[in-house]
């Protein structure tokens, strides 16, 4: 499995020819949209009632439920505390190659009890990492104690380009009790890499 980042909450999954591309960022971000073919689009964040148009490749999925695409189970749950009568948030949990990864994408309180026990044996949890307008940095350190995945990749923090405020990870890291971590251009990781992985480790993605 390979991980490639664009960006905010906007991930490239590959396994072999086959690809998961999240929450792809587009071009009044300041950033460059991701341009590849995918089998699965996924979106964490949506307009509710959602009225996403179809995309031209792969399955969008938008919102709650259980999906089995091939070699792929995609698990959303409704990030219900956050749900107005205009957005959507999701949670997914993912399995491929029988790597568990979570995605809490857009997510701006703690989980609810339902989602937090859906979370158990998360191998890379994607979170974010900047604070406002997304989960406080002192509620992720809680959190990811809390699930204790093996891999922590952050997310939606300042990068070059970017044009909305965001903040750098150094508070991120500074909360974890890590610091001077070197980001990497990907990740390549297999199952058994994930074995021997003990506390969770940072991987800090470049765009």
């Amino acid at each position: 499995m390979v991980i490639s980042f664009y960006g905010e909450n906007s991930f490239k999954i590959q396994s072999g020819e086959f690809t998961i591309l999240t929450d792809p960022v587009d071009t009044s971000s300041g950033l460059t949209p991701p341009r590849f073919k995918y089998d699965i689009l996924l979106k964490t964040l949506t307009a509710f009632p959602p009225h996403e148009t179809p995309p031209d490749q792969g399955i969008a999925i938008y919102g709650p439920g259980e999906y089995n695409i091939e070699d792929t189970t995609v698990f959303g749950y409704l990030s219900e505390n956050e749900v107005t009568d205009k957005i959507l948030k999701t949670v997914y949990v993912v399995v491929l190659e029988d790597i568990k990864l979570c995605f809490l994408g857009h997510l701006a309180e703690v989980p609810s009890p339902a989602i937090m026990e859906r979370l158990e044996d998360i191998d890379i949890l994607f979170i974010p990492g900047s604070g406002s307008p997304y989960i406080d940095q002192k509620k992720v350190a809680k959190l990811v104690k809390q699930i204790q995945p093996k891999i922590l990749i952050p997310t939606a923090f300042k990068i070059p380009g970017l044009k909305r405020p965001a903040e750098d990870l150094k508070i991120f890291l500074e909360e974890l009790d890590q610091k001077d971590i070197e980001p990497q251009d990907k990740l390549t990781i297999k199952k058994k890499d994930l074995i021997t992985i003990k506390p969770t480790q940072i991987t800090i993605l470049k765009p």
